[in-house]
Parts: C-alpha cells; sequence; structure tokens
C-alpha cells in the first residue's frame, strides 16, 4: 500500500504529463500547457493573470528553450512548497 507522499509524488509526476502530451515533446511543458495546468490545478491559477504567468514561464525556463522539462517544473512544486510551509508556519 502507497504511503501518503508515495501518492503526493506520483500525482506531481503524473499532473505533469497530464499536461505534457498534448503538444509537441511528451516530456516537456509548452507554455500553452503550462498556463492550462496552473489554471487548472493550482487555486492560485484562476487569480493570476496572463502576464504573471507568462513572467512564471520566462522565470522557470532556466535554458531558455521556450518549455518546460520535468526538472524545472519540479523546481516550480519545490518553491510553491516553501511559500506554503510559510504561510502555514507563520499563521500559527
Amino acid at each position: 500500500m502507497a504511503k501518503n507522499l508515495d501518492v503526493c509524488l506520483c500525482s506531481m509526476v503524473a499532473i505533469f504529463h497530464k499536461y505534457s502530451c498534448k503538444e509537441g515533446d511528451k516530456n516537456t511543458l509548452s507554455k500553452k500547457e503550462l498556463k492550462e495546468l496552473i489554471l487548472n490545478e493550482l487555486t492560485i491559477g484562476e487569480k493570476l493573470k496572463d502576464a504573471e504567468i507568462q513572467g512564471l514561464m520566462s522565470d522557470l525556463d532556466r535554458n531558455k528553450d521556450d518549455c518546460i522539462c520535468f526538472t524545472e517544473f519540479m523546481t516550480f512544486m519545490g518553491a510553491l512548497a516553501m511559500c506554503y510551509n510559510e504561510a502555514l508556519t507563520s499563521s500559527s
């Protein structure tokens, strides 16, 4: 039986691939795929403007190849986890 953290990690991988396979390289997220992922999978997504999502894409695309690889995506997930941790610990 999978442990809670295993389920979370598998979910992150599955969500990446749910969107990365929609167009182009199946192992990367295009700008359109990243935007769709953010809008559909993150509560904050509906609050972000297009310019903010474009800025995020630019920041995440470390090698400037106009797509987000899994490593770049996981850097994003790590940064989000740090934000969630700060929000949860600062309110206690």
